[in-house]
């Protein structure tokens, strides 16, 4: 079997084609990332409302306007001790972020990642449009847009071109009949093989070939091992990014209960659910899944710190607030909070070290 490639991504060259999905709220934070890094892949941290748990945010505060303006404060203010701590684990190493563009501090978020001097961000949840404008004074600093269509690289492209004369550093194209978490394509389109990875590379190589323009595309979505790399770079992807495998191991940032509910889980505990972003989501199926599935009366539906552009929790009192829900399975409560997963849950044998995850992944 022939070793893998490196990948390179605008200035950046990691020893593997192996980025690790950004999973929030603080499930791939410093030490998950730095392990990664630090192992030849690129770490990601999730910059998803990283202050809610951090010692800059009182959770006891009264809601308000104050306690929404202390929660995006806290979370620039965690981002910065994150990508901190993560550069101390791993000097060396390719970091970055993964920020959502329906986020209402997502400008924030990126301006001060592109100042800690992060590596890449990666940005989806919505076209970022304006993210070379948020970077124009680091242009070192590698943009990377997750798009499911041809048409959205396309849109991204022409547009990046004409206002800031550049284009991607690269892609992220996510399979949302695969991955884990909130998903690119609306409930009805779930199940299309047209969203499949393996119809939207090839479509994006031949655009990519049509243009004139060298991008990598980074395939997501149901990666587990090195047979699904080879069979990504196969039909033109230059690197792959995983996430659900991540959280099995030593360092992903998450409660040890949190890790534990993947390793035990079984195929058929993986459920779609809805999202008060107005998309589906994948997660595995626990008490609080059931409730949301069944749209059960006891869902608590009070916005929690406005952290969305739009949020069917806070404009339409419906559903759920989506960073309580996700926080609340980080810290350990697996049964009263949201367990995001990708379609290989079961999949797991043990809890292990990321530097021997990495190694029989590649070999």
């Amino acid at each position: 079997m022939k070793s893998l490639p490196s990948l390179q991504i605008g200035q950046h060259i990691a020893r593997y084609p192996i980025i690790q999905g950004g999973m929030g709220i603080r499930i791939s934070g410093a030490r998950l990332a730095a392990a990664v890094a630090n192992s030849g892949g690129i770490g990601i941290i999730s910059a998803v409302a990283l202050g809610l748990n951090s010692p800059y945010f009182d959770i006891t505060q009264p809601n308000g306007r104050k306690r929404r303006e202390q929660f995006f404060d806290a979370n620039r203010l965690a981002l910065i001790d994150e990508i901190r701590a993560a550069r101390a684990l791993s000097p060396d190493g390719i970091l970055g972020i993964n920020a959502m563009v329906v986020a209402q501090d997502y400008e924030t978020i990126v301006r001060t990642a592109a100042e800690e001097g992060i590596n890449l961000i990666i940005s989806g949840a919505g076209l970022p449009l304006q993210l070379p404008e948020y970077t124009a004074d680091y242009p070192e600093v590698a943009l990377v847009p997750i798009v499911s269509t041809r048409r959205a690289a396309h849109i991204l492209c022409h547009k990046w071109k004409r206002q800031y004369g550049r284009v991607p550093d690269a892609f992220v194209v996510e399979n949302p009949n695969s991955a884990g978490g909130h998903l690119g394509a609306k409930l009805e389109e779930l199940g299309d093989r047209a969203l499949d990875t393996e119809q939207t590379i090839p479509e994006l190589v031949d655009y990519l070939q049509e243009t004139g323009l060298s991008i990598p595309i980074i395939a997501a979505g149901g990666i587990w091992d090195r047979a699904d790399i080879d069979q990504m770079m196969a039909i033109g992807a230059s690197g792959v990014q995983i996430g659900t495998r991540f959280i099995t191991t030593d360092e992903c940032d998450a409660d040890i209960r949190y890790k534990e509910f993947h390793l035990h889980a079984q195929p058929d505990d993986v459920v779609i659910v809805s999202s008060p972003v107005g998309r589906p989501g994948r997660a595995l199926r626990n008490a609080f899944s059931e409730r949301v599935i069944a749209n059960s009366p006891e869902l608590e539906k009070r916005c929690f710190a406005n952290c969305l552009k739009s949020c069917k929790c806070r404009d339409q009192q419906e559903s759920f607030c989506i960073i309580q829900a996700l926080d609340q399975a980080a810290r350990g409560d697996i049964e009263n909070g949201l367990v995001f997963s990708g379609s290989n849950a079961g999949r797991a044998e043990r809890i292990m070290p990321v530097a021997e995850l990495m190694a029989e992944i590649v070999a």
